[in-house]
């Protein structure tokens, strides 16, 4: 063997390095707790680019590649980062993500990953539980809540079409009704599957940016009348926008009425099943037919990860029902064990052992504590924005997404728009926060998602303080 090739598997040299590493991330946990780091230094994109193409042809040190990366990216550990639905991860999941990785067992079939397969039955059993799923719920672990609202997807067709869509392909006009405050994916999902706008029903929201379930009856004959055959209902828990959550109970009433598909996009905020406190939010979700819940948003696991869930087993396995003769043999059971008869995916990543660490090492409960804690915090800022004169909220939060604007007296929508575009950008480009903005009908909001438990009170006051500062500045 060529010795440089040997020197990537020398054990030493990966010991030495990992000690390294392993003390740069315990610094950099301290840091951000202790706000010793900005949130993140800005730069611009070509300013990015230029320093990483210089890094390429002058560097080989990896210890200089992991102080860079670290400097250089987005700190979601630190207080004062609110910005995207992306955790601050576990520290052991994220340890165990770097046995997963080095380890790097497939899963298409049991031989490939045994360890990691049988892991994620025991997850998913317990994810079903939480649900409200009786014994014939299942589900698996995709990578990200697109493909798992793709997948999902696929399985409503699957149900509502009796010819062989492998072999004859589709000759229907389909169609599924969303919130028109549904998240992307879903849009894209359906595209992909050939819907095209048509077969995308968006159903309008009330003042709570809910979907008006009383308008389900109106638009499922519009779309029968046009020709559309509608398969399925989508109900956001919550949508990603706003953060609030759907009729789950209503839209699950008007799909058994119609023999519909049920789908519940819960990507950010299905974790709250294991809230005491909240999951009334997420009341009904027992009745879907397929629910998307992600890991890597609510319940402190790295991205991607995310829970597939069904309430009958057995369409699981008949939306993927390919040959793969090399993978698999001829066989009537339905092999759980077996992922690549379920998945997209074929090597699918050990995505299961990232949230079975967290759920070895502090149980259950800590998943109740993570969201039940964020949650509080949404509720919290919102009473503390509503103090204050300047400050309007867009509504009062069902989760820890929150929408708000700076609003001076005197001022027109359109100026309080740039206003707050504006305040935004000039905190993106401080660093000091990492906040967001979203439209909400034609308007600009600021929008946060308190999604680290670090966050505090005091944080809150230091942020608004710093919008009205940069508002009057700019006024």
């Amino acid at each position: 063997m060529d010795s440089k090739l040997k020197s990537v598997y020398e054990a030493q040299d990966f010991k030495r390095v990992g000690h390294e590493l392993i003390e740069l991330l315990a610094d950099y946990l301290k840091d951000t707790a202790e706000e010793k780091i900005p949130v993140m230094k800005w730069s611009e994109p070509s300013e990015q680019f230029e320093f990483w193409k210089k890094f390429t042809e002058n560097s080989s040190d990896p210890l200089e590649l992991f102080k860079n990366l670290i400097d250089r990216s987005i700190h979601l550990h630190h207080p004062k980062y609110m910005g995207h639905q992306l955790c601050p991860p576990a520290p052991i999941s994220a340890l165990i993500s770097l046995l997963g990785e080095l380890v790097n067992n497939g899963m298409a079939i049991y031989e490939m990953g045994p360890a990691a397969t049988a892991i994620e039955k025991v997850i998913i059993e317990l994810i079903a539980r939480k649900i409200g799923y009786d014994e014939n719920g299942d589900g698996y672990i995709t990578s990200g809540g697109t493909i798992g609202n793709l997948t999902a997807m696929l399985a409503a067709r699957q149900n509502a079409v009796k010819s062989d869509i492998w072999e004859e392909g589709l000759n229907e006009n389909l169609g599924v009704m969303v919130s028109s405050e549904a998240h992307y994916s879903v849009d894209r999902a359906l595209r992909i599957m050939g819907f095209g706008s048509k077969g995308i029903i968006k159903i309008p929201v009330n003042e709570e940016y809910s979907i008006l379930t009383d308008l389900l009856e109106t638009y499922y004959q519009k779309a029968t009348e046009d020709g559309i055959k509608v398969i399925a209902v989508v109900g956001c828990a919550p949508s990603t926008s706003t953060g609030m959550y759907d009729d789950l109970q209503g839209i699950a009433s008007f799909c058994k009425s119609k023999n519909l598909w049920f789908h519940v996009d819960g990507a950010h905020g299905g974790g709250v099943i294991f809230s005491q406190k909240y999951k009334h939010l997420i009341s009904g979700v027992e009745h879907a037919d397929s629910v998307v819940i992600d890991g890597h948003k609510m319940l402190m696991t790295p991205a991607l990860l995310t829970f597939v869930m069904f309430k009958d087993k057995d369409v699981s396995y008949s939306t993927f029902n390919q040959k793969a003769q090399y993978l698999w043999e001829k066989n009537q059971d339905e092999e759980w064990f077996n992922m690549a008869r379920r998945t997209i995916e074929c090597t699918k990543l050990m995505m299961s052992i990232k949230f079975y660490a967290i759920l070895i090492s502090y149980g259950e409960e800590i998943f109740d504590s993570s969201v039940t804690h964020l949650y509080g915090l949404g509720e919290e800022f919102a009473s503390k924005i509503k103090l204050r004169n300047d400050f309007e909220l867009a509504l009062e939060p069902d989760s820890n997404i929150v929408c708000f604007r700076y609003k001076p007296n005197g001022i027109s929508e359109e100026e309080t728009d740039k206003l707050n575009s504006n305040i935004r950008n000039v905190i993106l480009k401080d660093g000091e926060f990492y906040i967001v903005q979203t439209l909400l009908g034609e308007r600009v909001y600021l929008r946060t998602t308190l999604i680290n438990p670090m966050t505090n009170s005091g944080i809150f006051d230091e942020l608004l303080d710093r919008i009205e500062e940069i508002g009057n500045k700019l006024i």
